[in-house]
Formats: C-alpha cells, sequence, structure tokens
C-alpha cells in the first residue's frame, strides 16, 4: 500500500488524524494523483413509487458529497429503461476519502432516508482510475452543482 512518510501507512495517519481532529488536514496531505483515485460504482435498485423520493435524496447527498475535500466526483445516474434503477459514480481522490466520507451528516441523512426503499442490497464495484490522467478531467471546478 502508498505510504505518507517512510514511517506512517495512511490507514495509521488517518487514526493518528482522527483522534486529534486535523481531519481535512490530513486529507490535503495524502496525494490527489488521478491514477491513485478510487472509483466506486454502486448499483442501486429502489422500489417501485419510490424513485422520486430516493432520486432527491441522492441529489442532495451529492451535491454535499462533490463538495468533500476527498472527492472527486459524485454522479447520480438514473436507468433509462428501468426508472428503479440508479448507479452512483463516487470517485474519491485517495484511500481514506470513503470513511471519511461514511462519517459525514449529508451520508448519515441519506442512508438512513433510503434504506427502506431499497428493493435489494445495494452493491458496489470498486475500480483503479486509469483515465482521465489528470484533475481536470474529474473536478468539477468552479462551476455550481445543480
Amino acid at each position: 500500500h502508498t505510504s505518507l512518510s517512510n514511517s506512517f501507512s495512511i490507514a495509521e495517519m488517518l487514526n493518528c488524524c482522527l483522534v486529534r481532529g486535523a481531519r481535512s488536514q490530513s486529507i490535503r496531505a495524502m496525494s490527489t494523483k488521478t491514477s491513485e483515485f478510487l472509483c466506486v460504482h454502486v448499483y442501486v435498485t429502489c422500489k417501485s413509487g419510490t424513485e422520486d423520493q430516493f432520486k432527491a435524496a441522492s441529489l442532495a447527498n451529492a451535491r454535499a458529497s462533490a463538495k468533500e475535500e476527498g472527492v472527486a466526483r459524485f454522479d447520480v445516474m438514473q436507468q433509462l429503461d428501468d426508472p428503479c434503477k440508479f448507479i452512483l459514480l463516487e470517485v474519491f481522490k485517495n484511500e481514506g476519502a470513503p470513511a471519511l466520507h461514511k462519517e459525514t451528516e449529508h451520508y448519515k441523512t441519506w442512508r438512513e432516508t433510503v434504506q427502506d426503499m431499497m428493493a435489494e442490497p445495494r452493491r458496489s464495484v470498486k475500480c483503479k482510475n486509469l483515465f482521465p490522467v489528470t484533475s481536470d478531467g474529474w473536478d468539477y471546478g468552479e462551476t455550481q452543482l445543480e
């Protein structure tokens, strides 16, 4: 695994920083090379009749998530031929960012809000980023996320 220094692994550094309450500083110190981005595709099937509520909750979560220091992108997609199926594309700048994301209030609110809307347990596939190779290909920049 990747080391932050000669003596600390990412997990050890995160643990140390969490204890000290310096989460945002630890994330900024981590590498943001796009080859180290973790891409997570989350597949969700919601119950028929809950599509609009699921979409609203997921968009609210995505807008807040996209502002997190460790998030490069957070996309929400709805399947054309089955509106109950969604794909969430979550691109994290480092391996520690998903754990910090799951501690946010917006994620906890999303999880609680949508849990009874799920037709089946959500599943995810984790991938290593190969392209784009520059952060410009991922970052939202200064655009408004609406």
